[in-house]
């Protein structure tokens, strides 16, 4: 791994080191900043970004508030709508989601939405993500972009040319945690620049716990797309993710990432990763040290934390949040979709000029 942060004062001498999600968002930040500057149009009417809250969880709460922040720093305007169970009353949770969804969606001075889930917890969540419209899909959950995703239709993510979309058409948007992610493990050196792109995760081998839609099987789709062998865990099954070829003799890699099931289990798994990163939404899981390869990278994107405090006795690196890397990609989301949509109402506005 290319970089590595300073060992911070707890640290004993034979531990890993704290990667800090703070460092690894600060390189985008002047990105962005430079991008809000450079266009005219940012200048005229800045980027607006509308976050609905429906529920009284203390989390979804204390994210609402730092999205506030994040969004003054890069000279983004931001609107909370706070109904339902906002007000403190948990009985009341949900109401009102899908309207205030509905209401940013029609209103055209709104470039992005952002919900602050879980509200219901499982399909009725899904739906709403669902509701908003993919033109201002900031968190990128929309099954559209989702199925760009998994068949490797050229994203967002891309930083170099080699992933340029037919013309006429712009790169997708991506899942903006998952991407996070992936800009953390960029950063700590996982992916060979010397590589042609889309193979830069080739030789590493992923262990993604928690295969949900918002992060695990997004995260595990990229992963595997950019060349990593990826066992996807969750309660009751582990697939493998990846351009491999399953049969031996066959030497030509898949165009894009297949799957399919694995008979082993989380500890065989971990035995094998050089990463692992962990996002199960529960207090009490902690993913045990003494399984972890020595030397492996261990990402933490849950709100609780999934490791055990001893971890760093076996991870080279970890990281233990990527929130504030999370809230950048959700930005640079934003920024691309206004860009997209002034991009779709040019020929429109010249048509009727005319």
């Amino acid at each position: 791994m290319s970089r590595a942060a300073s060992p911070t004062p707890s640290e004993g001498p034979g531990d890993g080191h704290v990667l800090r999600a703070d460092l690894i968002a600060a390189q985008f930040k002047s990105e962005l900043l430079s991008l809000v500057a450079s266009q005219p149009t940012f200048q005229r009417r800045p980027p607006r970004l509308v976050g609905v809250l429906s529920t009284a969880g203390e989390p979804s709460r204390k994210y609402a508030e730092f999205t506030r922040k994040m969004c003054e720093e890069f000279g983004v305007e931001y609107l909370l709508k706070e109904v339902g169970g906002a007000g403190g009353d948990e009985s009341l949770n949900g109401e009102g989601a899908e309207e205030a969804i509905i209401e940013a969606n029609e209103d055209e001075a709104v470039d992005g939405i952002m919900v602050y889930y879980p509200i219901f917890g499982g399909g009725q969540d899904q739906y709403l993500q669902q509701v908003v419209s993919p033109l201002k899909d900031v968190e990128g959950l929309n099954f559209k972009f989702h199925y760009n995703l998994y068949h490797k239709w050229p994203t967002a993510a891309a930083s170099t040319a080699d992933d340029t979309p037919p013309p006429g058409h712009v790169k997708s948007i991506l899942p903006c945690t998952p991407l996070a992610v992936v800009k953390c493990l960029e950063y700590a050196g996982v992916y060979n620049k010397l590589l042609r792109y889309g193979d830069r995760a080739y030789g590493k081998t992923v262990t993604i716990i928690n295969r949900s839609e918002v992060v695990g099987r997004p995260l595990a789709a990229l992963l595997s797309n950019d060349g990593a062998r990826v066992f996807s865990v969750d309660i009751d099954s582990v697939q493998e993710y990846t351009k491999r070829p399953k049969e031996q003799s066959m030497r030509k890699f898949h165009p894009r990432h297949v799957v399919h099931p694995v008979e082993m289990e989380l500890k065989d798994c971990l035995a094998i990763s050089d990463v692992v990163i962990s996002a199960v939404p529960v207090k009490s899981y902690k993913v045990k040290t003494e399984w972890l390869k020595d030397g492996c990278l261990c990402v933490n994107v849950a709100s609780e934390k999934n490791f055990e405090s001893d971890v760093r006795t076996r991870a080279a690196l970890y990281i233990p949040a990527v929130g504030k890397v999370t809230i950048t990609m959700l930005l640079r989301n934003l920024l691309r979709l206004r860009e997209y949509n002034e991009l779709v109402a040019a020929p429109l506005a010249s048509t009727t000029s005319s």
